[in-house]
């Protein structure tokens, strides 16, 4: 196992040592004649890499939404209005119900859920492909969003599972799956849906079945390696010191804050970055575009390397350095000359990007057993953030400027201040080891 908590479940070590587990136990399939489930000894990298490449897919297709909002318009003789109607459609099922399903797969762990969740999105991109009417664009809109919300935090449960104890590794590879298909998703838009029209969308509806198809073999996967994670341990459990309610609650609020930081700002680059770069530069739609392809290379790059830089140096410094250590670059962004804004931005975006498996694998040991609840309210919370986050800058934007928009959020990284607030979850694991060896 890694340096982190386990999940809760019965540890085998590497030298042959088994530490008694104070968890309730469970009798799920793939568990020990005990009835306590057995943790892997290694990252189990074949479900590690399907599960990211589902997540390309189920990014893949949400992004494709956003990507023909100009065909949707012209089709529907839609007003501004209306498509932001559409966004918010998919920005509410995908981010406020998320917490609901992540509570109740912690109550009982559903492994197949993630293929159910993926055929909602099927339907969903089916029938977007065929929408007769508005009302039926925002039905669609409605279930991708849905298979959206099923999708993460049972998947951030599978990727935990398989992860072999490198927890932030494995929340790594799930989301850099996901960051390439946001990338990618406008892109083949563009070359695909946009030339052929709306009827094309039901192209990528194989997309969605290959997921199914994947999904089905990691739920049995996942149901054969013990589904039962949702086990308490008790509170003088070395593993999992005890931290009281209130202290808790201030830290998931120091967290949130911090989400709120990382998906603004992150929502002010992708949304108006190519705006910033026409307007204030004069570069062409061609340039702007490479421009923000190559921001969107670093956020993947940054997402992969924040998990494992936190499994060895601790998520705490990981979280501190990524949220506030950006804020010279932000600063300096606005007042950049073109040929300093790329490497700037590809600064900004590996530095920032590193925060948010970090915070999520904190979130999940912080209140060990509920996996999916932390998970589904910070997926929720990030997407709901980053869409809310996007119209009010535009808002913003139209009252004043582009510019303007960018001298104001070059601040929120100064919101990482509040990472010193973060109790050090690792040293204090080490003080009740180190106690627990003492007793003995």
């Amino acid at each position: 196992m890694g340096r982190d908590a386990p999940e809760p479940r019965a540890d085998v070590g590497t030298g042959g040592s088994r530490r008694k587990d104070t968890s309730a136990p469970s009798g799920p399939a793939g568990s020990s004649p005990s009835g306590k489930t057995i943790a892997p000894r290694a990252p189990v990298f074949p479900v590690l890499a399907a599960i990211s490449a589902c997540h390309f897919l189920n990014d893949l297709v949400q992004s494709l939404i956003p990507a023909i909002y100009p065909l949707l318009k012209t089709a529907f003789h839609l007003t501004f209005g209306q498509v932001g109607l559409i966004t918010l459609t998919v920005q509410l099922t995908a981010s406020l119900l998320q917490p609901l399903v992540g509570l109740a797969a912690d109550r009982r762990p559903m492994p197949y859920s993630l293929t159910v969740g993926m055929g909602c999105t099927l339907v969903g991109l089916l029938l977007l492909a065929r929408a007769p009417t508005y009302m039926a664009l925002l039905v669609a809109a409605a279930l991708v969003g849905m298979g959206s919300s099923v999708f993460h935090p049972e998947s951030s449960r599978v990727a935990r599972r398989a992860s072999g104890g490198q927890f932030g590794l494995a929340q790594s590879l799930f989301q850099v799956g996901g960051n390439a298909g946001q990338a990618l998703g406008p892109v083949l838009a563009a070359f695909i849906i946009l030339p052929r029209g709306q009827a094309s969308l039901a192209w990528f509806s194989l997309a969605a079945l290959l997921a199914m198809l994947v999904l089905a073999k990691i739920g049995a996967w996942y149901r054969r390696n013990g589904a039962e994670l949702a086990a308490k341990r008790l509170p003088q459990d070395p593993e999992h010191p005890a931290i009281s309610p209130p202290r808790v609650a201030r830290t998931i609020a120091v967290l949130l804050a911090l989400i709120f930081s990382k998906y603004v700002y992150l929502a002010s680059l992708t949304s108006y970055y190519t705006f910033y770069l026409i307007s204030t530069f004069h570069v062409s739609v061609r340039s702007a575009q490479l421009h923000l392809f190559v921001f969107l290379g670093a956020v993947a790059v940054g997402t992969l390397i924040g998990g494992p830089v936190g499994d060895r140096i601790g998520r705490k410094y990981v979280i501190w350095g990524s949220i506030l250590g950006v804020l010279p670059f932000t600063l300096l962004l606005p007042y950049a000359p073109l040929v300093w804004t790329a490497p700037l931005t590809v600064l900004i975006g590996l530095i920032l990007a590193s925060a948010f498996s970090a915070i999520l694998v904190y979130a999940q040991e912080l209140i060990p057993g509920k996996v999916g609840l932390m998970s589904g309210l910070f997926f929720g919370f990030a997407f709901g953030i980053a869409g809310l986050g996007a119209a009010v800058l535009g808002k913003l934007a139209d009252a004043t400027s582009i510019g303007f928009v960018y001298h104001l959020c070059a601040f929120l990284p100064a919101i990482g201040l509040l990472a010193g607030w973060l109790p050090d979850l690792e040293r204090m694991r080490a003080r009740a080891r180190f106690s627990d060896t003492s007793r003995g």
